[in-house]
């Protein structure tokens, strides 16, 4: 949009930049509510609020930027820029504040809104172009603002206080499906136009497999908050995931991309995803708690995979080269090995838990610090080769 700030010329400048920001101020914030630092007087408070502000803020926030972004490239038609994106990331921001400080029912309501504009946002390109293989998309981001009502209605007391805990997890299988979508596009698609030898497959029969088990433990996990749902018919349906999305994984050929750092992210951060899910599934039986793989497929997987895409995507569409820098690699080996030292505090913390906890808090910190340190500059500037956007 002509006369606007570089910052609200496409979809991933505001959102990318918001989203780091609150990575580093929601888990210092995290960090001295486990010290004891007291959220008197804050709508969501706790667990509650580090649970709900991570998915529904943080991983929301990326989601958007990549999305409207992507859209625009997938339809061929504009999504948000200028005053509409200005307003789209203002809500987004007024949500964030208002959990904290305002009254509970307009933080919920404002909330609670941001999802529902994002699915029109990129609906309307969708469905104009007709560009049927990402109604998906939408229908998921309906999906993920039907929990956050959930969730509200279970935090503000129509319904019962532990939806609101069992909705969080909900909302993430379905961003899990988002980023697998997402993932098993751009690695393979990134892995042959970087190496023309490579031959990345997509079976069909796996990828029903893989997205199949991963419907399934949506709607069992919804059920589960019902019904009984047998603890092994479970178990197996998490059991299969694992193993197809090691195998899709496997199918895309990672081990071709170890010498280019911008390729191997990727699929490093997403072999987080049948870890995660092996993990999920022993956790009926005690021998993992459901906080260890929870910040397995967060912090290693969906935010592994996430850092990963902020950098290609903003240095692509800044007009810069796809090289990995040193920063970056740092950038995102800091947040892997805060992945591996959160999980390895949920497995063998004991004494040794929370300041384990303490210190993967701190290297997530850090890893988003260097990547505000190193592209904050880019996403506030015009593109360097004077295109749009």
């Amino acid at each position: 949009m002509k006369g606007s700030h570089p910052i609200v010329a496409l979809g991933f400048r505001p959102f990318y930049s918001l989203a780091a920001i609150f990575a580093v101020v929601a888990i210092l914030s995290w960090l001295l509510s486990i010290a004891g630092v007291d959220q008197a007087g804050a709508y969501l408070q706790g667990v509650f609020w580090h649970s709900h502000e991570m998915v529904f803020g943080f991983a929301i926030a990326v989601m958007t930027g990549f999305l409207l972004t992507a859209v625009r490239n997938w339809t061929g038609l504009p999504t948000p820029v200028g005053i509409a994106l200005t307003a789209l990331a203002a809500v987004w921001l007024a949500g964030r504040l208002l959990i904290i400080t305002g009254p509970p029912m307009l933080a919920a309501v404002v909330d609670v809104v941001f999802i529902p504009l994002l699915a029109v946002a990129i609906a309307l390109p969708i469905v104009k172009s007709r560009n049927q293989r990402n109604y998906k998309i939408v229908v998921l981001l309906l999906l993920m603002a039907i929990t956050n009502v959930i969730y509200h209605l279970a935090a503000l007391g129509p319904l019962p206080a532990w939806l609101a805990y069992t909705t969080v997890i909900t909302a993430l299988d379905l961003i899990t499906i988002v980023f697998a979508i997402v993932a098993g596009r751009v690695i393979p698609a990134f892995t042959k136009n970087a190496i023309p030898a490579s031959e990345p497959r997509h079976a069909k029969w796996l990828e029903f497999l893989s997205f199949g088990s991963l419907a399934l433990i949506v709607v069992m996990r919804v059920a589960g908050d019902w019904i009984a749902v047998p603890s092994m018919a479970t178990t197996t349906i998490i059991l299969i995931a694992a193993v197809s999305q090691a195998f899709r994984l496997a199918f895309w050929q990672p081990q071709l991309t170890a010498r280019n750092p911008l390729l191997w992210m990727m699929p490093v951060a997403y072999s987080w995803v049948p870890i995660a899910l092996f993990m999920r599934a022993l956790a009926p039986y005690g021998t993992v708690s459901q906080g260890t793989w929870i910040h397995a497929l967060t912090m290693g997987a969906i935010s592994g995979l996430m850092l990963a895409m902020m950098m290609r995507s903003a240095l692509g569409h800044t007009g810069r080269p796809l090289a990995a820098s040193g920063m970056d690699m740092t950038a995102f080996l800091l947040l892997q090995l805060a992945a591996i030292v959160r999980v390895t505090a949920g497995l063998f913390g004991t004494s040794l838990y929370e300041p384990l906890v303490i210190v993967s808090g701190v290297l997530w910190m850090a890893a988003f610090g260097a990547f505000l340190a190193r592209y904050l500059p880019m996403l506030i500037r015009p593109r360097i080769d004077g295109r749009p956007g």
